[in-house]
C-alpha cells in the first residue's frame, strides 16, 4: 500500500464508522461527534484523492467536507439560539 492508500483508508474508515454508528442508533446525525467525524473523514479522504490526482473523488470528498462544515456551523447556530 502507498501512503495515499493508507491516508484514504483512514478517511474512509472514519466515514464508515460514523455511518455505522448512525444507522445502528448509537449516534444521532445531528450530534457534534457525527458532524466532526464526517468533516475529518471526508477531509482525509479528499487529501488522499488530491495526492493521487483523482478528480471525481476530490469533488465528492471536498463537497462532503464543505457540507459537513456547513452542518457544524448550523449546529453551533442552533445551540446558540437555545
Amino acid at each position: 500500500m502507498t501512503i495515499p492508500d493508507i491516508i484514504g483508508l483512514i478517511g474512509v474508515c472514519i466515514l464508515l464508522l460514523a455511518f455505522f454508528l448512525n444507522l445502528t442508533g448509537k449516534m444521532d446525525k445531528d450530534s457534534l461527534v457525527y458532524i466532526v467525524l464526517n468533516i475529518v473523514g471526508a477531509g482525509i479522504a479528499c487529501l488522499a484523492s488530491i495526492l493521487i490526482h483523482y478528480l471525481p473523488f476530490i469533488l465528492l470528498e471536498g463537497t462532503w467536507t464543505l457540507v459537513s462544515v456547513w452542518g457544524l456551523i448550523n449546529y453551533y447556530k442552533t445551540k446558540k439560539a437555545r
